[in-house]
């Protein structure tokens, strides 16, 4: 279920010269505000928190999903180059599963990584905050990956909807109406980092057990229906 050519080029399509000036800048915005919020407020476990929560996770983790996850495949779907990676004796389920490994492999690297980064700077991982935080952009990073390289796979706006679904929904809905939070990726993640941080440090509406369910549950069926709709897509002189 993995092809090593296949990776090789969406690494390659991915890590390309514009892509990762883009992947690049979150991260270093992440880095710059802990610097200067550690310089200006010293340490402070419920600062880091709400640094790490507020921008790392709510805003940096989905941006980068977005960009991985589509442009692991929508740029091929929209210019037509798909055909001669479909004409290739490799199994279409295969081709998204490969996919899928490497936008969860570069979201995992320019957002877990980065953020623990920003949580030793902010409080040297007091409360464990930098480890939860780590924690929940890990798996929030393979379920956007997911949801967003299905959307590439099925439409053509993908980016757009992918940004629509991580500003609007998550952000702006999830902050203010309490039913939304439980359809959200980010509160599903913020489950598994209130486990691991000290006590009162992070809080989630969804319950663990919930929360992991919905985060396996997405994932496996955002990948299989990606791969249907792979499958479904016909070339030229097929039957």
């Amino acid at each position: 279920m993995y092809d090593p050519t296949v990776a090789r080029l969406t690494y390659r399509a991915l890590l390309g010269r514009r892509r990762a000036a883009i992947l690049f800048v979150l991260p270093a915005l992440l880095l710059v505000i802990a610097g200067a919020v550690r310089a200006l407020n010293g340490v402070d476990d419920q600062v880091a928190a709400d640094v790490l929560g507020g921008f790392a996770l709510a805003t940096m983790v989905p941006l980068i999903g977005v960009i991985a996850g589509t442009g692991a495949i929508g740029p091929e779907i929209d210019d037509g180059s798909i055909v001669y990676l479909l004409a290739k004796p490799v199994k279409r389920p295969t081709i998204i599963v490969t996919k899928l490994t490497v936008a969860i492999a570069v979201t995992m690297a320019f957002s877990a990584i980065p953020t623990f980064i920003a949580g030793m700077i902010l409080n040297g991982n007091g409360q464990q905050v930098a480890v939860a935080y780590t924690v929940a952009t890990l798996v929030a990073s393979i379920a956007y990956s997911a949801l967003f390289l299905l959307l590439g796979t099925v439409s053509r706006h993908a980016v757009v909807i992918g940004l629509v679904y991580a500003l609007v929904w998550e952000t702006l809905f999830g902050s203010l109406v309490a039913g939304a939070r439980t359809l959200s990726v980010q509160q599903w993640a913020l489950s598994l980092a209130e486990n691991v941080a000290g006590e009162g440090m992070v809080s989630s509406d969804v319950g663990l057990p919930l929360a992991s369910a919905l985060l396996a549950g997405v994932t496996v069926v955002a990948t299989w229906y990606a791969g249907q709709k792979l499958r479904g897509l016909k070339l030229a002189g097929e039957e």
